[in-house]
């Protein structure tokens, strides 16, 4: 077996195993989406923004092209350090996944066009490194929804569970419990839901709001507090501490980003 079938019966394997684990939760019949989310961890001074030019001269047209689609990037405005890119790739299957980075690499025109930040030197490279984790989109919204707001800031929360099972969970809560439901008759607008089947903090699942600035955010927030419907399903024991640590970041979409 080769590195790239070793790679792919791996990935295959956690996929389905965290798909068959939230069977029970299964709503819907449509594919799901997979998510790939980067952080690049930038350098300093004329180096700091090679990630981002490459993305926006030749980088998200040749994604787009093989299929992945929209390309997200966005910069932190709360949360974590600044020095940070954050890249949403969107995946329709786990063949685009493993074979994304090959396959950009044999692009005529990225080899041409990118070849700045391609062959940058070891004394001189394009980032520092960057993170990378794998995330399955939920049953009750397999596809990511682009917002149709024009100005707009992102939230992105990562819940974190203390065990497998209580992970579990807290999907179902979203998914059957009716947790997404509420969101969008809040007035709340999804981006996307996942959950993470590769990645650090393990278990967790992430999700990603839109809204026009930190007024509407906190004004849609309360109104989804208040909800009756949300009080409920909150109160309801079978959730009851399904999440250990929350992780939340106020995110904006760089010009060029397609979410």
């Amino acid at each position: 077996m080769n590195r790239r079938e070793f790679l792919a019966t791996g990935v295959a394997g956690l996929a389905a195993t965290n798909l068959a684990g939230g069977s029970a939760n299964a709503g819907s019949t449509a594919p799901r989406q997979f998510f790939e989310w980067r952080q690049y961890h930038l350098r300093t001074g004329t180096h700091k923004n090679m990630v981002g030019e490459f993305l926006k001269s030749v980088g998200i047209a040749a994604l787009n092209r093989i299929g992945i689609k929209p390309v997200g990037v966005f910069t932190p405005v709360y949360g974590p350090s600044n020095a940070k890119l954050y890249v949403l790739l969107v995946h329709d299957s786990l063949d685009s996944v493993l074979n994304a980075s090959a396959r950009l690499l044999e692009d005529k025109e990225v080899q041409e066009k990118g070849a700045s930040f391609l062959d940058a030197s070891q004394s001189e490279p394009a980032y520092v490194r960057f993170e990378n984790s794998l995330l399955v989109a939920f049953s009750h919204m397999p596809k990511l929804e682009v917002p149709a707001l024009k100005e707009r800031i992102f939230e992105l929360r990562i819940y974190e569970s203390h065990s497998a099972k209580m992970g579990k969970k807290k999907v179902e809560m979203f998914n059957e419990g009716g947790e997404i439901a509420i969101f969008k008759k809040t007035g709340l607008t999804p981006v996307f839901f996942g959950e993470t089947i590769i990645g650090p903090s393990l278990p967790n699942l992430n999700y990603m709001l839109a809204f026009k600035d930190m007024a509407d955010r906190d004004q849609r927030w309360q109104v989804f507090r208040d909800d009756p419907d949300w009080k409920k399903l909150s109160a309801n024991p079978a959730y009851r501490d399904t999440v250990s640590n929350t992780t939340d970041i106020i995110l904006r979409p760089a010009e060029y980003s397609q979410i």
